[in-house]
């Protein structure tokens, strides 16, 4: 079992004029394929973040790691784990994920990993999660996530898609958004995605959907550290019945300083809502302060970024023992990430709220797996117990993909820019808004 070949594909997917604090999407988003084969022929596969520097990073390492097991690949390629930095310069608060060259190495080993993992399973003819120390749940739990758009549906040109949503710019249609999203894929939690709107307009969203979905259906808002602490409060003490049960308040403020400020004011108030993080808490490094200011109660994971699989399985452990709750953060992706997702989901006891996911927001148009998209029924991935990740290459839809990505101009997330093209020619992010 030892490597042959590694190979890399730059793709492009259509991607809906979504909005954040960052601002609006880009017509397509950008992803990497990653191809690791043995002598024997069998192929691991993963996915991860798009555009240039992705792709260079791994083909960087590939001479290292022909000749090996892929076993002795990932502790070959172990110093990419390293930790030079955390704290707000490694956060992403001021960078989309994938953007901050903090983390770079970290991505690359978490697709390296991916392939590597995917590779052996296939050849010992296992799933992944038994890599993983087995499952300790059948099914992946997943979140709806409603965005507030624009019309469209991604894509430019004659390469633009049917808008399955519609806009979304005021709590009516975000509801009905989500009502949609609910209806199709069987979601069972939902997350807002926020900083969008005025604060006022964005706690009528949520009480319009706690009156369309009731009390069982567990609500967060995330509006990626757009509000200060004040707005923050006024926003926790406003939502504290509709963010009970299984919600929580999702960096509403930049830095772990201002997080433990909203804390401690909304304890004060009685109001025992988690704050959750992606953006404050991204490395091993921010943890100790987290904890210590009591400024994060739930951590959003993502092997994208954390370093892989077994990067989240240690970072689920030290969140057990300390007392947070683990969810799981998504960016744009395909069916390859999809599984990738569900996998250690499965394989991860302490993950217990349901995962974020995009791909509701993706089309089969651009599914690069053979078979088609992954199905979600109930809110729920199976991922089945093929070898692997669960799923192969349909070679091709990657030549598609791959053809798409050498079309288009763009080449790297820049949400930004795009605000400034189509919505507000003087647009810039800042922190905070209100």
């Amino acid at each position: 079992m030892k490597i042959k070949d590694l190979r890399v594909h730059s793709i492009a997917m259509a991607d809906p004029p979504l909005r954040s604090s960052y601002g609006l999407h880009q017509p397509y988003a950008l992803r990497t394929i990653l191809e690791i084969e043995s002598e024997e022929g069998v192929v691991g596969i993963a996915e991860t973040y798009g555009g240039a520097e992705p792709a260079k990073a791994l083909l960087a390492i590939r001479e290292r790691l022909l000749g090996n097991s892929p076993l002795r690949a990932l502790g070959l390629s172990r110093e990419l784990l390293r930790e030079d930095a955390s704290g707000i310069a490694r956060s992403q608060t001021t960078l989309v994920p994938g953007e901050n060259p903090l983390d770079a190495d970290a991505r690359t080993y978490a697709a390296l990993e991916t392939a590597c993992l995917d590779l052996a399973a296939k050849t010992w003819q296992v799933p992944l999660s038994d890599l993983l120390g087995g499952r300790v749940r059948e099914k992946a739990s997943f979140s709806a996530y409603p965005f507030y758009k624009h019309a469209g549906g991604g894509g430019e040109g004659k390469d633009s898609r049917k808008d399955e949503y519609g806009e979304a710019l005021c709590p009516t249609s975000l509801a009905e958004q989500a009502e949609r999203m609910v209806g199709e894929y069987g979601f069972r939690e939902i997350k807002l995605k926020a900083g969008v709107l005025e604060p006022e307009a964005e706690i009528e969203t949520i009480r319009e959907l706690r009156r369309r979905f009731g009390p069982g259906v567990p609500l967060r808002i995330d509006p990626n550290c757009a509000w200060s602490v004040d707005t923050s409060v006024k926003v926790g003490l406003a939502l504290a019945e509709e963010l009970s049960n299984g919600g929580y308040l999702e960096d509403p403020t930049s830095g772990l300083e201002g997080m433990s400020e909203v804390r401690k004011r909304l304890l004060a108030e009685g109001v025992d809502t988690p704050l959750a993080s992606n953006v404050s808490v991204t490395s091993f490094g921010d943890l100790p302060e987290a904890v210590g200011l009591d400024a994060v109660q739930v951590v959003l994971c993502d092997h994208h970024y954390w370093g892989g699989f077994r990067q989240v399985q240690h970072l689920a452990k030290i969140c057990e023992t300390f007392g947070l709750g683990l969810s799981m953060h998504s960016n744009n992706h395909l069916g390859v990430s999809m599984m990738a997702m569900a996998q250690v989901a499965v394989a991860t006891p302490h993950l217990t709220y349901a995962s974020d996911t995009h791909y509701p927001w993706q089309t089969e148009r651009d599914e690069v797996v053979a078979g088609g998209r992954v199905p979600i029924v109930g809110g729920v991935i199976d991922p089945g117990h093929a070898p692997g990740l669960g799923v192969e290459l349909d070679p091709d839809r990657l030549a598609e993909a791959s053809e798409l990505y050498r079309s288009i101009p763009y080449r790297k997330r820049d949400d930004e820019a795009e605000m400034r093209k189509y919505v507000d020619p003087d647009w810039k992010r800042t922190l905070p808004r209100w």
